[in-house]
């Protein structure tokens, strides 16, 4: 089996965390060795870095500062678990890829997107995703989601405004590639989302 690479992408409070644990149940039963990571995150050292980009009392933290410390989480979780696991035929599912940096530090902080793809371009070396899911949601409904969980982090206590340019910076970057990046309305039941997520990476698994 040729390795696939799916990350899962969206507002904060999307349900990226109920998909991703559905479709890597329904990969399995297609015969995939399925990994499943996130961002920041997914290695002893990229765990550090995420612990220091999502501290609350990082307030006076730098756009450009969390553009490079996410860049460099993401190098670190490419070189030692993404790309193996790929070349070596298994299927990777990533909450959160180098999308999230488009839309959070090149739009919504203002950085550009371009800024953003070139800052990543050594990170990511050849490993794009080949498809990319978009759970699409309201910021307000995200944010109210959130708060009836846990804790905030530094991201997630941003200002509504932020979390509203987060949302519109995501239908943008899916308007720029519709190819990769498969739209879904995060407000539809659970069930019907994760049909949809399966049908469109199942697609993009026979296409390869």
């Amino acid at each position: 089996m040729k390795g696939i690479f799916i990350t899962m992408e969206g507002p904060d409070g999307a349900g990226k965390t109920t998909q991703i644990r559905r479709l890597s149940q329904a990969l399995e039963e297609q015969g995939y060795e399925v990994i499943i990571t996130r961002e920041p995150g997914g290695t002893p050292i990229s765990e550090a870095v995420r612990g220091i980009l999502l501290d609350p009392e990082y307030k006076e933290m730098k756009p450009e500062t969390e553009l490079l410390l996410y860049a460099s989480a993401r190098a670190q979780l490419v070189g030692e678990v993404i790309g193996p696991a790929v070349d070596a035929g298994k299927a990777v599912i990533s909450d959160r890829f180098v999308d999230s940096s488009v839309v959070y530090q090149g739009i919504a902080r203002g950085l550009g997107v371009e800024t953003v793809y070139e800052v990543n371009r050594p990170a990511i070396g050849k490993y794009m995703p080949d498809v990319t899911i978009l759970l699409d949601l309201p910021a307000e409904t995200g944010i109210a989601r959130k708060k009836d969980q846990a804790e905030l982090d530094r991201m997630e206590q941003e200002s509504l405004e932020f979390h509203r340019k987060v949302a519109e910076g995501y239908r943008r970057l899916a308007a720029r590639d519709p190819e990769r990046i498969q739209t879904i309305d995060a407000t539809l039941p659970i069930d019907t989302i994760c049909d949809m997520i399966k049908d469109k990476v199942y697609r993009a698994i026979q296409s390869k």
